[in-house]
């Protein structure tokens, strides 16, 4: 196996364009895991680690945030507390040593359904920034990136700079089921987001489905609940109590889960359920404290 140390991003994209065919490498939480299982023995390996370009950690004049591939999650936590939802996903991600390694980059290349960070950037429609040798890059949207189970829409030759969004106003969370408490991989993810100004919830579940997937009809149905009841301009107002059921069983309906060996598709379908319940409800609770 051959290994490659750029020391700058333009060599870096150089070196893709010269090996489309080469696996970059920053934490490794992710590829170090099929080598040592000898799930996969890729011929060329690029660590991209010591990019100081990937580390960038920017707001843009627009008020979009720019989060660069190599920023790992103990940054995220370290630096961008207001971020609830994404604070909340990269607590959740392995040990203290995982995440001082691990990146939100790293999930975006793998493409895992099961990647903690997917459902957030999904509820946040964030847009992933590839680029390649010769100064071109492009965004594609968080939907047109994620194509399959570990496929994405990143072609040979490409490098991954980051993911960009702009954050909507208001309360969010991000949930977790796994099989233990720390150190284990999602058999369900969610992530609930209020958008104030847009006057809508966007969720957003993970490990349910062959990509990261959207609950389009339970977020039309929370956002006319939400008008209805008066919530969006007061928070204090009360909402149905059979709107809360009706919004878990929506979200459930848009999982599209495995039987394996972390858990049973039936079981995923209620635990989406739940969890939509208890996000809707932290969220009135966050509005009518604010």
């Amino acid at each position: 196996m051959d290994v490659l140390l750029p020391r700058s991003l333009e060599e870096a994209l150089e070196l893709a364009a010269a090996n489309p065919e080469v696996v970059p490498i920053a934490g490794g939480t992710d590829v170090m895991v099929e080598l040592n299982m000898d799930l996969g023995r890729p011929e060329t390996l690029m660590d991209i680690s010591r990019l100081p370009e990937l580390g960038e950690l920017r707001r843009d004049e627009d008020g979009h945030l720019f989060l660069g591939a190599g920023v790992t999650y103990t940054r995220i936590m370290r630096e961008l507390p207001e971020h609830s939802a994404l604070v909340q996903a990269s607590r959740s991600v392995g040990s203290p040593q995982i995440r001082n390694r691990g990146t939100v980059g790293g999930n975006l290349g793998t493409g895992s359904p099961a990647g903690d960070a997917l459902p957030v950037l999904a509820a946040w429609d964030a847009e992933v920034i590839l680029a390649r040798a010769g100064g071109s890059t492009r965004s594609v949207p968080w939907r047109e990136y994620l194509t399959g189970v570990k496929q994405t829409a990143r072609e040979p030759g490409e490098l991954i700079l980051g993911a960009r969004w702009n954050v909507p106003r208001g309360p969010g969370s991000f949930s977790k089921i796994g099989t233990r408490n720390a150190m284990v991989i999602a058999v369900a993810n969610l992530c609930l987001q209020v958008d104030e100004d847009g006057r809508s919830v966007r969720v957003a579940l993970g490990s349910v489905a062959p990509t990261v997937v959207r609950a389009e009809p339970a977020e039309t149905f929370a956002a006319q609940v939400f008008e209805g009841a008066g919530l969006w301009d007061d928070p204090r107002a009360t909402l149905a109590a059979d709107a809360a059921e009706r919004f878990g069983e929506l979200v459930a309906d848009a999982a599209n889960p495995i039987d394996d060996v972390r858990g049973t598709s039936g079981y995923r379908r209620h635990a989406v359920g739940v969890m939509a319940r208890r996000t809707l409800g932290w969220a009135l609770a966050d509005r009518a404290a604010a």
